[in-house]
């Protein structure tokens, strides 16, 4: 199958996306924040036998524009999801964001209860109290040299300054998010991603600003469309307790623990990953 990029005018900016497949559409939103839609390498690929998969850069992100950067937050890109849809005609589509992109896809479920199509949330979390467990995980990360590393690219996130060093981040901190921190995918998963397009700028901005404050679990209850939330058990990051709160809140949710993986759940188990999410979508589309 052939990808085909492209921008789209959504008003104050264009998003670039990259569309794979056809069917019923599924909006995929990638994490970071400042990352782009490479995030996925192939991973989700064999699901554009039935679905039209399409690959968002967030605002200011990869080969999207870059609007004023008051407009770079997490509710402003929630709000990108509708727009976007409306922009390339698609009257009801799906959403599925990873890590970061989680946090955008729950935020916009929350903002937009008059839409009604199935949402993915992998690898999220609906409060950022939840991330206070991630230095504790740190604290008992082995082994110490990958401890030390991990903490020390965390440190340079809020003066990160050029797409080489927001790669070289990303590099040093991939072990952090492996249930193995050797997995020798690690290296394959780069290899698979290595076009991406670091926007270091918007790194910044969100780092210095808490990583874009998602507080959303006391309006859980308000979502009344169908939920997919998946989770790693040993997440260091986006913890399995935090999926299993924002599953608990959403009525009808349905939650799926990968039992060995971390936070690249779609990389770490992806037969099953991408098995649970096609089922999903055959229900729900």
């Amino acid at each position: 199958m052939t990808r085909a990029g492209r921008l789209i005018d959504i008003g104050d900016c264009e998003l670039y996306v990259s569309v794979l497949g056809e069917g019923f559409p599924v909006l995929i939103l990638h994490g970071g924040p400042g990352l782009d839609h490479h995030e996925f390498g192939e991973y989700l690929d064999p699901l554009a036998d039935r679905y039209q998969l399409i690959f968002v850069d967030q605002r200011a992100s990869g080969r999207s524009s870059r609007p004023d950067s008051a407009t770079w937050t997490l509710s402003r890109m929630a709000a990108d999801v509708p727009a976007l849809a409306r922009a390339m005609g698609l009257p009801r589509f799906a959403v599925l964001g990873h890590s970061y992109g989680a946090f955008v896809a729950l935020q916009y479920a929350v903002d937009f209860p008059g839409d009604t199509g199935p949402v993915v949330v992998s690898g999220g979390l609906a409060s950022s109290r939840y991330l206070e467990n991630v230095a504790v995980h740190l604290a008992t990360f082995e082994p110490r040299e990958l401890r030390e590393q991990v903490a020390q690219s965390w440190e340079r996130e809020s003066t990160v300054a050029t797409p080489e060093d927001f790669a070289q981040l990303m590099h040093d901190q991939l072990p952090f998010h492996f249930a193995d921190p050797r997995d020798p995918r690690i290296e394959e998963y780069e290899r698979n991603t290595s076009e991406t397009v670091y926007s270091p700028e918007i790194l910044r901005v969100f780092a210095e600003a808490g990583y874009g404050g998602i507080e959303v679990e006391h309006r859980l209850s308000e979502i009344a469309r169908p939920v997919l939330v998946l989770a790693g058990r040993h997440d260091r990051t986006c913890v399995p307790e935090g999926a299993q709160a924002i599953a608990d809140g959403i009525p009808g949710a349905q939650l799926v623990v990968f039992e060995d993986s971390a936070h690249m759940t779609f990389v770490e188990e992806q037969p099953l990953y991408v098995r649970i999410v096609r089922d999903f979508l055959d229900r729900t589309t």
